[in-house]
Formats: C-alpha cells, structure tokens, sequence
C-alpha cells in the first residue's frame, strides 16, 4: 500500500512539470512570415508588384531660425548735439521715405553754434587783410618777422575753427550756405536717412535728449535675411548658394525660396552657428523677427528605393512583402534610409534587388498576416 501511494506521488510531481512547461512551448512559437491568398483574397487586395527603383534620392536637413535684418538696413536715429523733441509723428510701423523730417529738436546749443560761425566768419576777413598787409610789409623788413608771424598764426587758427564750425553745422542738418545774421533758429529737423518703417519710437515730445540716446529706430526691409540656427554637425553639409525652401509656422503650405549667402565661422555655447540666407524674392507680410522653419536639400545619391506604399510597419519594425508565385508571399525586414518625394530608400537591398515587391495591397496582406498569427 505504501508503495502505491510512492508511485502516484511521482505521476502527479511529473503531470505538474509537464504542465507549467506547456506556457513556455506557447511563447516559443515561431510568428509565420508567409501568407498564402486565396482566389477571392487575391482579387479583393489588389496585389501589384513590381522591382526596386534606382532613383536620385535627397537628404533633408530640416532647421529653424528668424527673419533677420542687415546691418546696413537698419538705423538708430539720435541727435548729436542733444536737445529738446520739439515735434514729432512717428509710430512704430510707420514708413517714411528717405530725406523726409522725422523730428524737430531744439536748445540753446543751436544757437550758439550758429553766432560763433557767424562771428568767426566775419572775424576771418579783418585777419586775412591785416596777415596780407604783415607779409608785404615783411618782405620789405618794415615789419618784423614776430609781427608776421603772429598775424599769419592769428588767420590760420581762424580758418580752423570756421572750419569746425561748418562741420558741426552740416552735422546737426544746418544749411550754412543759407546762414545769416537774419535767420539764426533754435531748432533743427531731423531727417530720415533710408526708405522704411519705424521698428521703435524711444522719445516723447517734450523729452530732453542727450547725443548718446536713440530717438528712433528704422528698418529697410526691403534686403531682409533669414538666420537659420545650423549645428555643428551638419555645418559641413551645406556650402554658399545652395538653395532651400522657409516657411512659417502659420502657413506651412507657402513656401519661400532662399539662398545661403553666408555660412558662420564661429561655434556657440550650444554648439550651433548662424547661416544667413538670403530671400529670392522680397514678400512684404515676412516680417523681421518672424520665426521660420526651413528645409534643405544636402545629399543627391542613386539608391535603390521602394514607393511609400510598399512598406508595412509591423511590430516596430518596417516589412516589404515578396512574391514567391502568384498569391504566395512572405514577408522581409526592410532597413531604411531617406524619405524622399513619395519613395523610402532600402539599405539592405544587395540582397533584395532581383525580388519583386508588392507594391500595392501590402495593407491587406499584412491583415492576413495578422490573422493567421491569431489562429
């Protein structure tokens, strides 16, 4: 009796092993790559099949950056010799043209430049006449050379300062040819150098100015710029001239066509650099500071590629099917590379050239895929 329980004990012990290996058999099946159509399956899928294409594949380097403006378009409008804004209309957005009046500014400082012209002007006449009586009476040694000297010194130093006193006239934007006695001002005009729009306005009227402050802030859009944001790892893909296509993120759809004018020569923190390019034609809603998106072109290699349409995603990982015979095929992982222009380069195709692909109905044969693993 003893030894009929010994033994069912051990049956039991063995029928309990056998059954927890039983999960382990399951998850050790093999996932099948086949799949077989029937007539009617065949027809409704709309099987098309066709070899790998040697086409002319782009890379694209996709990147970011803002409308920028030149230096040269861009001005800072402040008064040299300080003085109260007596008048002005500018707001921010406003155009104005070239040598048009922005601003009236006025102070004593005006005024007492034009009186020491004047004075120095009407100065220099008494001291050229008295430097000329000096020198002939010089070379007749009926004056002596200190005498000269002096009268020659006393009517240079006059020309300097009427000099000065020109220069710092034009400078504040006064006429000197026009000056007179009769028409001294407390105020000058302030006149815009370049043809754009108003970016600041740093003053209001009654406000007191000193040389160092800027009024205004102008910009010429017309040459505007956009500064792409390019790492430093794909620096040495791009090179001056070649071309790509900005667009903002509000209109995605309408893109710009660009040229790379300018390529930094010196890394950042963040390890990126300034491109600049420049812009085909001038669109006046492209505002400066507007963000952009761009995409460039950096790579034109013959790769072997397969239409979009012909790769599955499966599990995480990207499929092409290959006919056997007609409504046989099984399935291949498929390593790809470049996406471009509706066609997916196929990396391991050395191996995979001479295969035909389904090409069309791959959807369907991976539902029958599906499928035939659920049974």
């Amino acid at each position: 009796m003893k030894q009929l329980t010994y033994i069912l004990s051990i049956l039991l012990l063995l029928q309990a092993c056998s059954n927890k290996k039983a999960p382990e058999a399951i998850e050790k099946a093999v996932v099948p790559n086949n799949v077989v159509l029937t007539d009617a399956q065949f027809k409704s899928a709309g099987i098309q099949t066709a070899l790998m294409q040697q086409k002319e594949i782009s890379s694209i380097l996709k990147v970011s950056g803002k409308i920028d403006v030149p230096p040269q378009n861009m001005v800072s409008i402040s008064v040299p010799l300080g003085g109260y804004l007596k008048t002005t209309k500018l707001l921010p957005g406003q155009h104005v043209s070239k040598g048009e009046a922005v601003a009236v500014i006025e102070g004593e400082q005006y005024i007492q430049l034009q009186q020491d012209y004047l004075t120095t002007k009407e100065k220099i006449g008494y001291l050229q006449k008295e430097y000329e009586r000096q020198r002939d009476l010089n070379k007749t040694q009926a004056a002596s050379d200190k005498a000269f000297q002096q009268a020659e010194t006393e009517f240079k130093t006059q020309q300097v300062l009427i000099s000065a006193f020109r220069e710092k006239l034009k400078l504040v934007g006064i006429n000197v040819d026009k000056l007179s006695e009769s028409n001294i001002s407390r105020s000058i005009n302030i006149f815009s150098p370049i043809d754009g729009y108003v970016s600041k306005v740093n003053v209001n009227i009654g406000k007191y100015v000193s040389p160092t402050e800027v009024l205004f802030e102008l910009i010429n859009p017309t040459d505007i710029h956009l500064a792409l944001k390019i790492f430093e790892k794909d620096i040495d893909k791009l090179y001056v001239g070649q071309p790509l296509v900005a667009y903002t993120n509000n209109q995605p759809k309408k893109k710009h066509d660009c040229e790379i004018l300018l390529i930094g020569k010196d890394i950042t923190e963040d390890r990126n650099t300034d491109v600049h390019c420049h812009f085909e034609d001038y669109d006046k809603t492209l505002i400066p500071g507007t963000y952009m998106n761009a995409e460039i072109a950096i790579k034109n290699t013959k790769a072997f590629v397969l239409p979009e349409e012909a790769i599955v995603l499966f599990e995480g990982k990207q499929y092409g099917f290959i006919k056997n015979t007609d409504k046989d095929y099984s399935m291949h992982l498929l390593e790809t590379g470049t996406v471009d222009k509706g066609f997916v380069e196929i990396l391991n195709a050395e191996k995979l050239a001479s295969k035909e692909f389904v090409v069309k109905g791959t959807y369907s044969l991976l539902m029958s895929l599906k499928n035939k693993v659920e049974e």
